[in-house]
């Protein structure tokens, strides 16, 4: 082997390494925390998309009694 990928092959085992270090440190959250958060996050898409479908409905009919 020659010095250099003896070297590349040391720094991608370090990395590795580091890697599962991080990412034994990461904290998931409980179940029911994730589903909750999934719930919330559809039901604010939800009222959104409606008030956005309303006010798009409201102007185009202005716009069509504005423009004849």
């Amino acid at each position: 082997m020659t010095e250099k990928s003896s070297s590349w092959l040391g720094q991608s085992k370090q990395y590795v390494t580091e890697v599962q270090g991080e990412f034994n440190k990461i904290t998931w959250p409980a179940q029911t925390e994730t589903v909750n958060g999934a719930i919330s996050v559809v039901v604010i898409v939800v009222v959104l998309a409606t008030f956005l479908g309303i006010v798009d409905f409201v102007l185009s009919q202005l716009m069509k009694q504005v423009l004849g």
